[in-house]
């Protein structure tokens, strides 16, 4: 089977590299559903943006899910705070549809955070 490099939910995920985080499961997604960006912490770095630029004006995707989790290495990031950096980004053209969740690495449960 052939995937497109643009991916079929139009969705982008930014989350953390911690291995216990299977975010392609847990959202009942498959492979070539979206783009995964990992760090450490899932921070919105300079690089997140470009990846995410990249994806929206190049590769079709207009949604992004942040996707913070449970039992963190780097304690006190706020979901909020991340999505508000993306939401204020003029990199980004599909600012309207970008959220805020939370990984539970127990149940493996991804709840969105209020805005």
């Amino acid at each position: 089977m052939t995937l497109s490099a643009r991916p079929a939910r139009e969705l982008a995920i930014v989350t953390c590299m911690d291995c216990r985080l299977d975010v392609l499961g847990a959202l009942g997604l498959q492979l070539g559903d979206a783009h995964v960006v990992r760090n450490a912490g899932g921070i919105v770095t300079d690089d997140v943006i470009r990846s995410l630029a990249l994806s929206q004006h190049r590769l079709g995707t207009q949604e992004v899910m942040v996707i913070h989790h449970t039992g963190c290495a780097v304690e006190g990031l706020d979901v909020r705070d991340a999505v508000r950096q993306l939401r204020e980004s003029p990199l980004l053209p599909h600012r309207d549809q970008i959220r805020g969740y939370i990984y539970d690495t127990d149940t493996h449960e991804v709840t969105e955070v209020g805005r």
